[in-house]
């Protein structure tokens, strides 16, 4: 384990670390990493609004400038907001730097605009998208050209409330397209197309998924827990089609695509109850989709996940991480069979495949206080095998931005080691 980002770096309390994004930003040849702290250390932001409890509107957006040296980053602030949980970079603007969207998620749409060869030191312009302002919770969001006219589209999914009740359920919130024309940082210059209205929408992601040349955009609902897909038909027009899940439901908080079976078809891994699938699109993509089983690890909450080879056997294995449920500041009385902070990957098992059967299971750590809710893969040490870079939250002081060097080694060694002497209590299974 490597540090990239702290409150210790940062020089406060960076807490709550949540989505991240890479990209290139200042133009160098080095990805730099963009991630969002929701600077939710005191309460449960996953759970129901109906407490009572109104959460500080805190949080933190920050860029990790990458170098040649996977340890050395150069790390700033962007900018605050009141709980940011998503990001996404592109060029908005078409000056040839990379702008960044915020999904925040006590409150809108965040437009940042780099300021150019300055963006490691000049304050970047920012927007509030008018359109997005009080209708509560956007959790997701992404940025892609829809309609091929080298320009960027938004979108995203208004999940309403951010700890959302019996009431929120009961109303569809939208997902929609924002597409802007002139001045990015003129509201005004913002309009907003409705895909759809769903129960606590969470997810809606734009990927070719029925492989024809151009993005169509693929959705998740929590509320209804299933997911759909809108067909891009050209000209901004899309038309929904269901995803009719065979076995097990599918609410697509986080998932992933690749083409699992070899059939040439893109194929869907989410987020179940049962833990993670992967749903095989059929020979008419209107018909039904077969959920086979990945894998779970109870006692803990299977929640990031990212499809990547880790043991380099060419084809895709997944890494997941899981979510403490217990205290995020004092983990003294925190049981070990309680859902805790862990790490695991899934041995994708090629032809010995058994339908039916989870794929085997390969444990990285398990500490009692750890969220971990995205994953980038990347070769960020160049010695030719997979590393994993991710945010951690639910664990002040140690919530922040980390990669996990992939070490391969002929003799025996423990299989993980901490980047900190002083961390939460690594604990074994119960």
């Amino acid at each position: 384990e490597h540090i990239i980002d702290s409150a210790e770096i940062a020089g406060f309390n960076l807490t709550g670390s949540d989505g991240l994004v890479m990209a290139d930003i200042d133009g160098d040849g080095y990805e730099d990493i963009v991630s969002v702290h929701e600077a939710d250390d005191d309460y449960n932001s996953a759970a129901s609004n109906e407490d009572g409890f109104v959460p500080d509107a805190g949080g933190h957006i920050r860029l990790a400038f990458g170098s040649a040296d996977p340890e050395v980053w150069h790390n700033i602030t962007l900018t605050e907001a009141p709980a940011p949980e998503d990001a996404a970079i592109a060029d908005v603007n078409g000056d040839g730097y990379l702008d960044i969207m915020v999904a925040v998620e006590l409150a809108y749409l965040l437009y940042l605009q780099n300021p150019g060869p300055g963006a490691r030191t000049e304050l970047w312009p920012q927007l509030i998208l008018p359109i997005t302002k009080d209708r509560g919770s956007f959790i997701r969001v992404f940025m892609a050209d829809l309609n091929g006219d080298n320009r960027p589209e938004t979108i995203a999914a208004n999940k309403g409330a951010q700890r959302p009740g019996i009431k929120d359920f009961m109303r569809s919130d939208p997902v929609s397209i924002y597409s802007v024309t002139g001045d990015p940082l003129d509201g005004g210059n913002w309009q907003e197309t409705i895909l759809g209205k769903y129960s606590v929408p969470q997810n809606a992601q734009p990927v070719d998924l029925d492989r024809d040349g151009d993005l169509d955009i693929v959705i998740g609902s929590r509320g209804e827990e299933r997911i759909a897909w809108f067909e891009n038909i050209g000209n901004m027009a899309f038309k929904e089609h269901a995803i009719g899940t065979i076995g097990r439901h599918a609410h697509g908080f986080n998932m992933d695509y690749a083409d699992m079976n070899g059939d040439g078809r893109l194929d869907i891994v989410s987020l179940t109850r049962r833990g993670v699938a992967w749903f095989q699109q059929p020979n008419n993509i209107d018909d039904g989709w077969i959920g086979h089983p990945i894998g779970a690890f109870p006692p803990d909450n299977l929640i990031g996940i990212t499809l990547v080879d880790i043991d380099g056997d060419e084809d895709q294995d997944l890494f997941a991480g899981g979510y403490s449920g217990g205290s995020r500041l004092d983990e003294s009385e925190t049981p070990i069979d309680s859902p805790l902070g862990r790490l695991a990957w899934f041995e994708n098992p090629g032809a010995d495949y058994q339908p039916g059967k989870d794929w085997a299971r390969h444990e990285v750590s398990r500490r009692k206080r750890g969220m971990f809710d995205k994953f980038i893969a990347r070769d960020l040490d160049g010695d030719g095998d997979m590393d994993l870079l991710s945010t951690r939250g639910n664990s002040a002081p140690y919530d922040g931005v980390f990669w996990l060097e992939q070490v391969r080694s002929s003799k025996p060694m423990p299989r993980f080691k901490a980047a900190r002497v002083t961390e939460s209590q690594e604990v074994g299974l119960p």
